[in-house]
């Protein structure tokens, strides 16, 4: 899987990665814990309304940065983009009200809507070739696990020494550390195919990712994702300080079991990917994490939560990881950005809906309430991706054109027949293919 790290250019865009997310995830253990501090045993509340204004940002801000990216250079737009996030990281020590978390998440949040899926589109440009795309998507996982696992550890260790305030120090370090990181890099910025208005450049990602089958199936899984990892995210300061009495140090613990679960599908995943379909691999981990809500509704202990974290944290890297993959497959380079960004506004659009159930259900209904109704919903997620993602689902696919001139160099190849010019060939929705083909 490390043979990837010989391309210079993936290696310090996977380093900038690695240092920003662990940044990240000693703000995500601070930010609990400062919630906590602010409201008790309501912080439950406080980080779902936090979390939901995160959702709000990148479901409205992914589209239309998206949109400007393609005519923006990579590196100065990712540069400028963790510059703001240091800044605003910068000033969350001094909060001291709620509602300042609120407008400091939004614009921290803004700033990561623009920078994720221009970084993550980047990738696949790096690496053309699949296999060695496919080991990046899994350190990409792993990178993201550090930030459930090295960073609660860490935080942790610190809090042994340092205040809770002084951990947004680490995230702020982490982005100016990946900002220099990404200027050390030349990156490449594919330009479209043709000159675009603003309506088709911001809607375009969704268009395509709609009109795709496969991708249906994809926002369906991550709608299952979105409930278990709410819950993790949300209620785990509750569970571990209010319901089980323990500290701060526990509460990282149980963090870093979900991210030691993730992290340990991710390191198996290229290899059960060579022999197991996609579909198949996203499915089993969609399931595993249904189950692992209906049991979270009977944890009796501290140390069965962290049993469950972790077997929720192995569902959760099964079924977000190939995903990469799955984006990749259905799109042309040239609109592989605005896909990515779609990706990530829709995958969000599902968190800004867990993310309140979560924080809400929780003080009005009870936390066992709450594993149950985010286990239905888990579930009735996954019967949907069953239903829309065929399951034959080859690359290349026979079609009809009825609609371009005989001289068109499409159709170089193909055959006439008493419906149009059939041909086959990877396909993928774009100008000239508006529509999924019906099967012949």
């Amino acid at each position: 899987m490390l043979n990837v790290l010989a391309n210079r250019t993936y290696r310090h865009l996977f380093l900038a990665q690695v240092i920003a997310l662990i940044g990240t995830g000693l703000a995500t253990v601070a930010l609990s814990l400062l919630a906590y501090d602010l409201a008790g045993a309501d912080a439950g509340a406080v980080l779902g309304t936090a979390l939901a204004i995160k959702m709000i940002a990148y479901v409205g801000v992914a589209p239309i940065a998206a949109a400007f990216a393609e005519r923006l250079p990579r590196r100065t737009m990712l540069v400028a983009l963790d510059l703001i996030r240091a800044a605003v990281a910068f000033l969350l020590p001094f909060v001291t009200q709620v509602w300042e978390i609120y407008v400091l998440i939004f614009v921290l949040q803004s700033a990561s809507a623009a920078f994720t899926p221009t970084f993550q589109a980047t990738i696949p440009d790096v690496l053309p070739d699949e296999k060695e795309y496919t080991r990046a998507l899994s350190l990409s996982r792993l990178a993201y696990d550090m930030e459930s696992v090295v960073s609660p550890m860490l935080a942790a260790a610190l809090l042994t020494l340092i205040s809770f305030h002084s951990l947004f120090a680490g995230t702020a370090i982490g982005f100016i550390a990946s900002a220099a990181l990404v200027v050390s890099v030349l990156l490449p910025s594919p330009t479209p195919s043709e000159p675009r208005g603003i309506y088709d450049r911001t809607t375009r990602g969704i268009r395509i990712y709609i009109a795709t089958p496969r991708l249906r199936g994809l926002l369906a899984i991550t709608f299952a994702v979105a409930a278990a990892s709410a819950m993790v995210i949300v209620n785990t300061v509750v569970l571990v300080q209010s319901t089980f009495g323990l500290s701060q140090r526990s509460t990282a613990l149980a963090f870093a079991a979900f991210g030691a679960g993730s992290m340990i599908a991710a390191l198996v995943l290229p290899r059960l990917l060579e022999s197991t379909p996609d579909r198949t691999a996203m499915l089993a981990g969609g399931a595993m994490l249904t189950v692992g809500l209906l049991l979270g509704a009977l944890i009796p202990s501290f140390y069965l939560l962290l049993v469950l974290w972790f077997a929720i944290g192995v569902g959760y890297s099964l079924a977000q990881t190939p995903s990469g993959r799955l984006l990749r497959r259905s799109s042309n380079p040239e609109d592989r950005p605005a896909l990515f960004a779609a990706q990530f506004a829709l995958s969000h659009a599902c968190w800004l809906i867990t993310y309140p159930v979560a924080g809400w259900l929780g003080p009005a209904a009870g936390l066992p309430a709450t594993f149950l109704a985010l286990a239905m919903t888990a579930g009735s997620a996954l019967a949907i991706a069953l239903w829309v993602w065929p399951t034959e689902d080859p690359e290349s696919l026979e079609h009809t054109h009825d609609n371009l001139p005989e001289d068109h160099p499409h159709l170089a190849a193909a055959g006439r027949t008493i419906d149009g010019h059939r041909h086959s060939h990877a396909f993928v929705i774009d100008n000239i293919h508006p529509e999924w083909p019906r099967p012949l």
